[in-house]
């Protein structure tokens, strides 16, 4: 029986990220312009959680809002889940199912280096249908 991986096989390395006092305008554009729905939100140099962009609709549907003006650091949500780029994929993925995490922060020594998000996890699925499941 092959052994199951870790989640450093299938994270998105070097993830973009976003500054605590840029605008919500900005990430949004980030997002845009890469297509994705996680940034990681960091204030020095260091991860202080995770903006998606249902954090950004929810401050989107108040009433007055101006996003030129609304700071990340005002809607991100802080203390993501953070994993070890060592840690088992099917624990992580167990554990984003139990939490209904739609991604996952991957640090080694204290540093971003990847992200795990469900489109990850699907992706690593099919593989490994793909490539175990074969008769």
């Amino acid at each position: 029986m092959k052994s199951v991986p870790t989640i450093e096989k299938y994270m998105t390395t070097v993830p973009h990220t976003i500054g605590a006092e840029q605008t919500l305008e900005k990430a949004i554009h980030v997002m845009n312009e890469y297509r994705i729905r996680h940034l990681p939100v960091l204030s020095g140099g260091q991860l202080v959680g995770i903006l998606t962009d249902r954090d950004i609709k929810l401050v989107e549907s108040f009433k007055d809002v101006d996003i030129k003006k609304v700071k990340v650091d005002e809607a991100f949500t802080p203390d993501p889940y953070i994993s070890s780029p060592k840690a088992l994929l099917n624990e992580v993925c167990a554990e984003m199912v139990l939490h209904k995490y739609g991604c996952v922060l991957i640090e080694d020594n204290h540093k971003l280096v990847g992200i795990f998000t469900w489109v990850d996890a699907l992706r690593a699925f099919d593989e490994l249908l793909t490539t175990r499941l074969k008769n």
